[in-house]
């Protein structure tokens, strides 16, 4: 039975750099062997079949997927993505673990920063949680929920969380709260 995933690129289309256009996006993953490959937004994100029945299949390891996309990109662009592969179960229980009233908040308000790994709280102990307020962050599965009630643009927090020290040896990407929900619903078998 074919698995679907979504795969998450970081920093790709960004202020005019690095370039991924997302019908060649689409025709790499293709010449992967992936099936049913879409895309979602100009910003990264790709939803795609594999595993026994898809074409290629038996491919269903996150990480070797990932690994696989990651260098087929370097290859064929001339420069490093990081990817984060991630199913639907895993993207469903990032939305029913939201730790923040999602309902409630604007979707440039809530962000989740996907790692490629799991990170322990230790990564976070020097950022002081008080001075940030109202701004607010939880760890879950293998990511970050964000709340920035002015935006992620305007978040001093936000800026915190992206530092080496949190993101040191770790693939992390964010998405507002509107992507999050869209790839539980693309990714939907």
């Amino acid at each position: 039975m074919a698995t679907t995933y979504a795969a998450l690129l970081r920093g790709i289309n960004v202020g005019g750099r690095r370039k991924v256009p997302m019908a060649e996006l689409r025709t790499l993953m293709e010449g992967l062997g992936h099936g049913a490959v879409r895309t979602h937004l100009q910003s990264g994100q790709a939803v795609f079949t594999t595993g026994s029945g898809a074409p290629g299949g038996g491919r269903t390891d996150e990480d070797a997927l990932a690994a696989e996309l990651a260098a087929a990109l370097e290859r064929h662009f001339g420069f490093a993505v990081g990817v984060i592969v991630r199913d639907h179960a895993y993207l469903r229980a990032i939305v029913d673990d939201c730790p923040f009233p999602a309902a409630g908040s604007e979707p440039r308000q809530l962000h989740v920063t996907y790692f490629s790994t799991a990170v322990d709280a230790g990564r976070f102990t020097d950022v002081d949680r008080v001075a940030h307020l109202p701004e607010e962050f939880r760890l879950g599965d293998r990511a970050l929920y964000l709340y920035a009630p002015e935006g992620l643009g305007r978040s001093r927090l936000a800026e915190r969380l992206a530092g080496p020290r949190v993101t040191r040896g770790v693939v992390a990407t964010t998405r507002n709260w509107n992507t999050v929900v869209k790839l539980v619903e693309l990714t939907r078998d």
